[in-house]
């Protein structure tokens, strides 16, 4: 994800706010007027942005000040200029009382704004980075762009304003929304990181004129979508204009690939991926005392296995166990020159590429665009769609917000950073909805109601799919694998970094996602007219085939005379899945027949069979019953799935 989401509330958070981030997340000296401190730190003013600005009397584009700050963030949601409308009640003999309430906005809030961090893919960012002056505003002005089409659609699709008892009515802000956005140029660690702070404002005003607060839940609720809608945005406006083009490249294997600037080196990225890389690292230190950790009887307090949900866990404690002092901030000038030099030096990457690396970028874009034509097929993109969202979702349950974010990430995988008609996500989600979506809502209250907490899960049946099961690899020489219950924590062996251990973790779904789609695209093939549609090359699911599990063993010379042995089935012939990274479609090149079908399922289903025969040697001993309880706030990936018509709110995605 590109865009993080923080509340802001009044006290020492707004406080941070006005100390540092507002000022390139540079540490403010005391005393020091907001413009000259940001002038100091050599990031530009805050802009005001947003629809709801004719409501407070200000414009977009004005600078923001840092008493209108204070007031609407700090002073629990007042008015920006609510000094200026107390002294004016003051001066015609107002009261103190009544003149203090005329410069609120509604109700006082605890809560009065939240944080929307947009950033750019790497490639984008590095591109913004390296090249000239003209580059980094065309990239500058495209993700200003995305951003505004990104509140646009916050403020038509997903902000509401809550009123009545328990909040029971709903209603958009017809006025629409009111954020400060504040540029940044670097991360904590000094390295290029092209970003913004959009500081958006609880406060909205209802079609009666009064004054409400965004329900921030629905915020949260939308974050991927909005996410996925800005990558998307931001990637087309600087493909087009600078005539480059996307490709899919896979950061972490098992997961989604990201889409990326074609011609970018991947050395640059990692040279900026040095706190992934601690993290990364602190991960792994974790994970082992996770899976490794016994209670007071011996037993494992866990399940030897790291779901998903643990792992995201200790991936924010490794965040912020790893997490750099802030860095003195420097002019954007400085600083370029800086990320050139070190760049050249450290990165292994030529430096004739760096400082021709829009040239290189523009190269690979066309040839991409020779060979790869742009072509959404509405039908195929709901199948898709759909088939990922279902299997992602815990107990396959989904929102309608869930269709959405998945069909902006199909549209700009397909579209290789070209831009789209307006409307065709929503297209996709309501074929998606229409046709292979099952509404299994059972409101019990108001909101249930609604058509963004409808409940849904797919019309077909993906039972033959291999049930998703914790593996467990076998123990090599330089392998460690989980202590078994009653025995203590081996020893960390000599020589070995936490990340040389193999840590069992749960799979990831994407893959069953990816084979999902296969199975329900060739089922409607074979019972409808859709054989003879074609749609652009889907490289997730080129990237994410399961080839090393379907691929015969080399030969050994030695014994190359030897007969098969009977009974053993003859590995699917590859052919036509590796046809697809030079075709424009995949679903005719993939060409999966029931036969071939049959076979993926069988060999996914016999890696599933050994890991989970595997798993049982680590969960139970001597033959006895499983060890100590789940802790079912730890491991709900491990408990059955209960029905129920309310899941999907849980489910992760």
């Amino acid at each position: 994800m590109t865009v993080d989401i923080r509340v802001i509330r009044a006290g020492q958070v707004y406080r941070y706010y006005l100390r540092e981030t507002v000022v390139g997340d540079g540490r403010r000296p005391a005393r020091t007027p907001l413009r000259a401190a940001q002038e100091q730190a050599g990031v530009p003013a805050g802009r005001w942005m947003g629809r709801g600005l004719a409501a407070l009397g200000l414009a977009p584009g004005e600078e923001v000040t840092e008493a209108q700050l204070r007031n609407l963030f700090g002073e629990r949601g007042r008015h920006p200029y609510a000094d200026r409308i107390e002294a004016q009640r003051l001066t015609v003999g107002d009261s103190p009382k009544k003149a203090f309430k005329a410069g609120a906005l509604g109700r006082r809030v605890t809560v009065t704004g939240v944080d929307f961090v947009f950033r750019p893919q790497p490639t984008i960012y590095l591109l913004w980075a390296f090249g000239d002056e003209e580059t980094g505003r065309v990239i500058e002005a495209a993700h200003e762009r995305a951003i505004e089409r990104v509140l646009e659609w916050i403020e038509d699709e997903v902000a509401v304003i809550r009123y009545g008892k328990d909040g029971i009515y709903r209603v958009r802000p017809p006025g629409g929304l009111v954020a400060a956005r504040f540029r940044h140029y670097e991360a904590r660690s000094g390295w290029p990181l092209l970003h913004d702070h959009l500081l958006l404002s609880v406060k909205g005003q209802r079609l009666d004129g009064k004054w409400g607060s965004i329900h921030t839940l629905a915020l949260h609720e939308n974050t991927v979508a909005a996410s996925a809608l800005y990558n998307e945005i931001v990637a087309a406006e600087v493909c087009e204009t600078l005539g480059l083009a996307t490709e899919p490249r896979t950061v972490t294997p098992g997961r989604r690939p990201v889409m990326e600037i074609a011609g970018v080196p991947h050395e640059l990225i990692r040279w900026t991926a040095r706190r992934s890389d601690q993290i990364a690292a602190c991960l792994a230190e974790l994970e082992h005392e996770y899976v490794t950790a016994v209670d007071d009887d011996g037993e494992l307090k866990f399940l030897p296995v790291v779901s998903e949900r643990a792992r995201a866990k200790m991936n924010q404690i490794a965040a912020r166990k790893t997490r750099p002092p802030k860095r003195k901030t420097q002019p954007l000038a400085q600083l370029r020159a800086w990320w050139k030099v070190s760049a050249i030096l450290t990165s292994k990457v030529a430096a004739d590429v760096i400082n021709s690396l829009l040239e290189h970028a523009r190269a690979a874009a066309a040839a991409i665009r020779a060979r790869v034509a742009a072509v959404v097929d509405v039908a195929l993109a709901a199948v898709d769609v759909t088939a990922t969202v279902f299997v992602m979702n815990e107990g396959g349950r989904f929102h309608r917000r869930h269709l959405l974010a998945e069909a902006r990430r199909h549209l700009a995988l397909v579209l290789r950073g070209r831009r789209r008609d307006p409307g065709l996500d929503e297209e996709i989600v309501a074929a998606a909805i229409s046709t292979h979506c099952l509404d299994i809502s059972e409101p019990t209250t108001t909101i249930g109601l609604l058509s963004d907490y409808r409940l849904y899960t797919a019309r077909w049946s993906l039972s033959d799919l291999p049930a998703r099961r914790p593996p467990a690899p076998a123990p090599g020489p330089d392998r460690q694998p989980p202590a078994d219950p009653g025995e203590p924590v081996a020893p960390r062996p000599p020589g070995q970094d936490a990340g040389e251990w193999e840590i069992p973790r749960v799979p990831l779904q994407y893959e069953r996602a990816v084979l999902a789609g296969a199975v329900v695209r060739q089922k409607l093939r074979t019972a409808t007219a859709v054989r003879g549609r074609a749609y652009d090359v889907v490289a997730h699911q080129q990237a994410a085939m399961p080839e090393q599990l379907l691929a015969p063993k080399p030969a050994d010379p030695a014994h190359d005379d030897q007969e098969q042995k009977p009974g053993r089935r003859e590995a699917l012939d590859l052919t036509a899945l590796r046809a697809m990274r030079a075709s424009r479609t995949d679903v005719e090149a993939l060409d999966l027949t029931a036969e071939r079908l049959r076979h993926l399922q069988d060999a996914f289903a016999e890696a599933a069979d050994q890991a989970h025969t595997t798993m049982n040697r680590y969960t139970r001993r001597n033959g006895a019953e499983p060890p100590h309880p789940v802790r079912p706030d730890d491991q709900q990936e491990h408990r059955p799935q209960q029905p129920g018509p309310h899941r999907g709110r849980e489910a992760g995605y």
